[in-house]
């Protein structure tokens, strides 16, 4: 008869929100649903494009509607979705080709890509608003 291995009894935590990431986590999760966001408003962004290149008037309809606090904080929050998901992807890109790749290292690349988002988004919305 085989004798079977203990069980070993883990402690489970299953209350994500007591789960703390490390940075290098979260600007990867980020960076990934920063992708999805991109992709989900793709239809959006070329329904507004074809509506605006379809008369003068539609154009016109279009442009005036961005004047709007509402449509002003959608893009927003798009120019956050593109701008990290461009200097995440970069940070990936670099670390793929080894540049970067120690813990500390990381970490650093981390707070750089938040603070460029941080400040691109900001110059953005200071253009916009």
């Amino acid at each position: 008869m085989i004798a079977k291995k203990p069980i070993k009894q883990r402690p489970k935590n299953l209350n994500l929100f007591t789960i703390r990431l490390p940075i290098n986590a979260v600007v990867s999760i980020m960076h990934r649903a920063s992708g999805v966001v991109l992709f989900l408003m793709l239809p959006a962004v070329l329904w507004v494009l074809q509506q605006s290149l379809a008369s003068e008037a539609d154009y016109l309809r279009i442009s005036s509607g961005f004047q709007h606090w509402v449509f002003k904080l959608i893009l927003i929050g798009m120019a956050w979705a593109f701008f990290h998901h461009f200097f995440a992807g970069i940070r990936h890109l670099a670390m793929d080709v080894h540049w970067m790749t120690s813990l500390q290292k990381a970490r650093f690349s981390s707070r750089v890509v938040l603070w460029l988002v941080g400040l691109s988004v900001a110059m953005f919305a200071w253009c916009i608003w």
